[in-house]
């Protein structure tokens, strides 16, 4: 059974991932995603990092369709992402498989400076992208910043991602992911 939080929080993941709101996720949508980030960040699609970016999401559409796509049409319905998520990523074992090299990839474009970490601006040019609301951007940050260095290493981001995705419970700093639910 998925408790009514991870059911709004996979809702919200799946808004993210409809790019042009039509009410359906498809390979376009993802890559939209990607092409966000790299716009974002100034990152040319056909650079190194930005070829890394859009791989990983190809990559992760994949992974997306053949859990999620039950019908086999190419499109992800709301109900097929929540339950393909469910079974493959939330209580399933493909969450890191699956998210890691995308959280890496976008890691590269948002460490913008090179030092390993994205730092409070970084991190809102991040998730703008993600279509997240600005005023929630500062509270994610701090809640996801565990150690309190001013700065969030691919480790919190990934640990930040898990527990979006996998957490029932209210108070994991993951919950802020991508704002206040």
């Amino acid at each position: 059974m998925t408790s009514e939080l991870l059911i709004e929080k996979l809702n919200r993941g799946f808004a993210q991932l409809d790019v042009n709101g039509n009410g359906q996720i498809d390979r376009d949508d993802v890559l939209g995603l990607g092409s966000r980030i790299l716009l974002g960040f100034g990152e040319s699609p056909t650079s190194a990092k930005g070829i890394q970016v859009l791989d990983s999401y190809d990559a992760l559409w994949e992974q997306l369709t053949a859990h999620a796509d039950a019908d086999g049409d190419g499109v992800i319905s709301p109900q097929e992402y929540r339950d393909g998520m469910t079974g493959a990523f939330v209580h399933g074992d493909k969450l890191d498989s699956v998210f890691q090299p995308a959280a890496e990839a976008v890691m590269r474009i948002a460490d913008t400076d090179g030092d390993g970490t994205i730092d409070r601006e970084e991190f809102e040019t991040l998730l703008r992208a993600f279509g997240t609301d600005g005023a929630d951007i500062d509270a994610a940050f701090a809640a996801l910043d565990t150690d309190g260095s001013g700065q969030l290493t691919v480790d919190e981001m990934v640990a930040a991602a898990r527990e979006y995705f996998t957490s029932e419970d209210p108070a994991a700093p993951g919950n802020l992911l991508f704002g206040q639910l």
